[in-house]
């Protein structure tokens, strides 16, 4: 599987994410070049959402009872 299809860890994605704001803040960036960096961009942060919301999802809570119990987005247990 390549790089094209495999997914980045969000560490990559991160870096990803440094590049192409490097590359926009260039000022001999055409046009073109800008937008399509800006769309890549946009797409790597996508990807980004989304593994925070996996990761979310997979977080754990001790209750009080001392038994772990899936995190509920908006529960903060207080």
């Amino acid at each position: 599987m390549d790089k094209k299809t495999e997914e980045y860890t969000l560490e990559e994605n991160f870096a990803r994410l440094r590049e192409t704001i490097e590359q926009l803040e260039d000022e001999n960036i055409s046009l073109e070049e800008a937008f399509g960096a800006y769309s890549a961009g946009m797409a790597i942060l996508k990807q980004c959402n989304d593994q925070i919301d996996r990761v979310e999802k997979q977080v754990l809570k001790l209750s009080e009872e001392g038994r772990l119990e899936e995190f509920e987005n908006g529960n903060t247990g207080v």
